[in-house]
């Protein structure tokens, strides 16, 4: 089988989203799967990751609320001849799975309802939620109940409904679409994956003390020096201000204790100028690419702190966990697929609570070594060829399922949405006849436009 995935969650220091699709690009090429990835980028070109795997990088313009990003808009695939679907007719892919809530969506609808007129293909359709809506809406325009309103009416008729079949990353992602997935004409199953951590980097090769001594002479610090750390984007959706509060509160009962920052993003600029204000004692690492460095960072670092508590997954703090960090994270969100009262600190999102946490691990040495110990034998068993081949193996159960091949009943889904009545089946197709007869007609006037070079 061959799978299309496509997503704007990328760049080259995109994190989470990017590791999770190049583990996949590697598991597809260990096992002779054809995989292929789309990806928004400065310009075309085609990027050959092996004999299997291929990453199509399209020219897209930087994203309007973060230009650390770019943005495949609707127009690279609505229209004949576009850019997606190109590589659509090329590729004739069996399953695609989008990973965007707002511009790629729309193509899983066009290829449900076989509308792409030049493109005889119905592949399987599945959303890849590593998101969610509402946190994201919040965070860029503002927390209000309409706002919520609008999140819940968008993610039942606009996402949850234009896919066969949809898969989460975490229970916190998967709240959101369980919240709208009653009263839907189609049966859909919503499965649970998990993504992983490259093993091979983020373990202790060498000594925690081998790795400590290392960075303390980078840095010049001193053995009294305690070393915390966060690795991620600088983003407003990490809650990034509760680190500098927890660092302000750390000053007097911790005067040793240094922040080392590793990532970069739109917030940086802001973050550093209220470091200085604050005097707190913080390092800016930047973006560490080389993620050998990044592992030798957190083997010599003690506690790893991160502040989003609506953090969807979360494969930095696992990562730091795989290195033998205690996590110090809010009690809530995805990281609590993982991190529990024995291999981490889970406490309110305050900067009491995360500064209590912190002096609490760094006065009791038995306990920080503790749950250091149980903090790798839980990553452990995240292995990304592990977690890797379950997407793949599931990618070919959620094609069957949508083929007829096997019942939904039995495929091991996590929740299945709801039929209604007969009268909502009604209402429901009435508003896909407008959809398919309103695109029709967008793509007529546009062919229209074109062949008389108004275009």
């Amino acid at each position: 089988m061959k799978t299309l995935h496509l997503t704007n969650a990328w760049h080259e220091t995109s994190g989470g989203i990017a590791t999770l699709y190049r583990a996949l690009l590697q598991a597809a090429e260990r096992r002779g799967q054809e995989i292929r990835l789309i990806v928004p980028g400065v310009e075309d070109r085609v990027e050959r990751v092996g004999e299997h795997a291929v990453i199509y990088h399209l020219k897209a313009q930087r994203a309007p609320f973060n230009s650390n990003y770019r943005i495949l808009w609707p127009t690279s695939y609505l229209y004949p001849g576009s850019a997606i679907q190109r590589i659509l007719k090329e590729e004739q892919p069996d399953l695609i799975e989008v990973c965007d809530k707002y511009n790629l969506h729309y193509l899983a609808a066009l290829s449900r309802l076989k509308l792409m007129q030049e493109i005889d293909l119905r592949p399987t359709t599945v959303g890849f939620s590593c998101e969610r809506m509402d946190d994201n809406f919040a965070t860029y325009m503002g927390r209000s109940r309409a706002g919520a309103a609008f999140s819940r009416w968008y993610m039942k008729w606009v996402y949850f409904a234009f896919f066969d079949h949809h898969i989460v990353i975490s229970q916190h992602t998967a709240d959101e679409l369980r919240a709208v997935s009653a009263g839907h004409p189609v049966e859909r199953g919503v499965w649970l994956r998990h993504p992983g951590v490259d093993l091979a980097v983020f373990h202790c090769t060498q000594s925690r003390a081998e790795a400590r001594a290392k960075l303390l002479q980078r840095l010049g610090r001193g053995e009294s020096c305690r070393l915390l750390v966060y690795a991620g984007r600088l983003a407003p959706e990490k809650n990034l201000a509760l680190l500098l509060q927890t660092m302000r509160l750390l000053k007097a009962s911790d005067p040793d204790a240094l922040l080392l920052i590793a990532g970069d993003g739109i917030e940086r600029a802001a973050l550093e100028k209220s470091a200085r204000e604050l005097n707190v004692a913080a390092e800016f690492l930047g973006h560490i690419g080389n993620r050998e460095e990044l592992a030798e960072i957190l083997s010599g670092s003690e506690v790893f702190l991160h502040p989003n508590p609506k953090e969807p997954f979360g494969i930095a703090p696992l990562e730091a966990m795989a290195s033998g960090l205690v996590l110090v994270a809010p009690n809530s969100g995805g990281v609590t697929e993982y991190a529990d009262e024995k291999n981490a600190m889970l406490v309110e999102p305050t900067p009491t609570a995360f500064a209590g946490a912190v002096q609490k691990l760094l006065r009791e040495p038995e306990l920080l070594a503790a749950r250091s110990r149980a903090a790798q034998a839980t990553a452990s068993t995240f292995s990304k060829e592990r977690t890797a081949d379950a997407f793949l193996d599931l990618y070919d159960k959620i094609d069957a399922a949508t083929r007829g091949k096997l019942p939904l009943s039995e495929a091991g889904c996590a929740f299945r949405s709801t039929v209604p009545a007969a009268a909502g089946k009604r209402i429901t197709g009435a508003i896909a006849e407008v959809f398919k007869s309103g695109f029709r007609a967008w793509v007529r006037l546009r062919t229209r436009a074109a062949a008389q070079g108004s275009v």
